[in-house]
């Protein structure tokens, strides 16, 4: 984002949200890559008490779904009289089970369940509700129907079905993933402009297309550029389409990422510069891979313009709006509510934040404070794999570990990384076979 620092291109729209509200700039996803984060996102848990800790599948049927026992955002929501709508990417289970959103909250549901083919941007199908819905224009190797637009359709929809009564609006879209296409309406006005450009060789036919694999890029530069111009006036459309409605005074708008930068299909965040000088890329659990934005607009209530340094992540974001409709929270969350931060009032601190990342050779981080601790290949040897030590107020990059020079202080953060992980049969810290000769 622009007002995060992107110098190659704007992002307007979002840039008024910040310039209207308050930008966090120590916010971190609930996990490192789509699945767990968004989990942590719905439950108000870090990824070392979640249920869903990764991106898992089960063979012929979908992503590994939630469990019932899990009370999400939308459910607590409901309890004050909220519809509920979804518009996007879910992969938190398949149609049917327990983790199907309509039976994790939400009223009505329009998008992807599969994480795998939620990278195809001209699916054969989306699903809304439990009814799969056909796009027929995209048949064989057709380009007619492009799911952001068909997903943004339904979602203004939704407002407008609304606008009468309380609603939550959880809009998960999909710009830019992994596939870099873009309508070429929005490709056209970027191409050339990013030079030199990078082409990708993806999947264009064979059984795996639009099946996960990306298709091919000769563009990805401006393919990229495009995706984020079209998020930008989508954001930008939503909150026009709110203050049409009359809502605007009465409407809180969140946005952020579930994950940081990556480099699948063609993406380029060394040439975009996309972690902002952060170490780390999706998958890490350095600052790059976690680190997200995040800008809340409030008005009445949001001081206009500011810039929020507290420490907060995913899993907050659940206790907050219970906060807001006066709900109780659940009590075996690790969210702490972040609302007297948005007005302006003395907030509560984190102990510290956990991540763990199950594949890979297993990844676990903690940060207290300015400090942070970092440790891979943690399935090799879980009791003797040393821990990095970083000082993020003199080091955000990460680039010198202090380990050595704080002792007493790299254990006192190892022990958090321990007691934080709570063992789970379902995911274990990935060792490849390969790795280990």
């Amino acid at each position: 984002m622009s007002c995060y620092g992107q110098e190659k291109f704007t992002t307007p729209h979002i840039d008024r949200l910040a310039s209207e509200g308050i930008r966090f700039v120590n916010h971190y996803a609930g996990s490192t890559v789509c699945a767990p984060s968004r989990g942590s996102l719905m439950t108000g848990k870090h990824s070392g008490h979640l249920y869903n800790r990764g991106n898992k599948g089960i063979k012929g049927k979908g992503d590994f779904p939630m469990i019932k026992e899990e009370v999400t955002v939308p459910e607590v929501l409901k309890k004050a009289g909220y519809v509920t709508g979804m518009f996007g990417k879910w992969g938190l289970g398949y149609a049917g089970s327990e983790g199907d959103p309509n039976n994790q909250g939400f009223d009505e549901f329009y998008g992807y369940l599969s994480q795998a083919l939620a990278h195809n941007y001209y699916p054969y199908y989306l699903w809304h509700n439990s009814d799969s819905v056909v796009l027929e224009q995209n048949a064989g190797f057709a380009q007619g129907q492009y799911a952001p637009e068909l997903i943004h359709h339904e979602a203004m929809r939704f407002l407008e079905a609304n606008k009468d009564t309380t609603f939550f609006l959880y809009y998960p879209s999909i710009i830019p993933h992994a596939e870099l296409f873009a309508p070429e309406k929005y490709l056209a006005k970027h191409r050339g402009k990013y030079l030199p450009e990078k082409e990708y060789k993806g999947v264009d036919d064979g059984k795996k297309y639009r099946m996960g694999p990306y298709g091919s890029q000769k563009d990805s530069h401006a393919a990229f550029a495009a995706m984020i111009n079209l998020l930008d006036d989508q954001v930008g459309e939503i909150v026009e389409k709110v203050k049409e409605l009359g809502l605007a005074d009465n409407t809180i708008i969140i946005f952020t990422s579930d994950n940081g930068a990556h480099v699948e299909g063609g993406a380029d965040p060394k040439y975009f510069n996309s972690t902002g000088g952060l170490r780390g890329i999706k998958r890490d659990l350095y600052e790059g891979g976690v680190r997200v934005p995040m800008i809340v607009k409030w008005p009445g209530k949001i001081k206009a313009g500011r810039e929020s340094e507290h420490i907060s992540a995913f899993w907050d974001v659940l206790p907050t709006l219970a906060e807001i409709v006066n709900v109780a929270a659940p009590d075996s969350i690790d969210g702490i509510s972040f609302l007297p931060e948005l007005l302006g009032q003395e907030q509560q601190k984190h102990s510290h934040l956990y991540w763990g990342f199950y594949e890979r050779g297993g990844r676990q981080a903690v940060r207290k404070g300015k400090w942070k601790a970092v440790r891979y290949k943690v399935a090799y040897d879980y009791e003797r794999t040393p821990v990095e030590l970083y000082n993020l107020e003199e080091d955000p990059a990460e680039t010198h570990n202090v380990a050595e020079q704080y002792p007493e202080l790299a254990a006192e953060m190892l022990t958090l990384i321990k007691d934080s992980h709570r063992p789970s049969e379902n995911f274990v810290f990935e060792v490849k076979k390969k790795s280990l000769k």
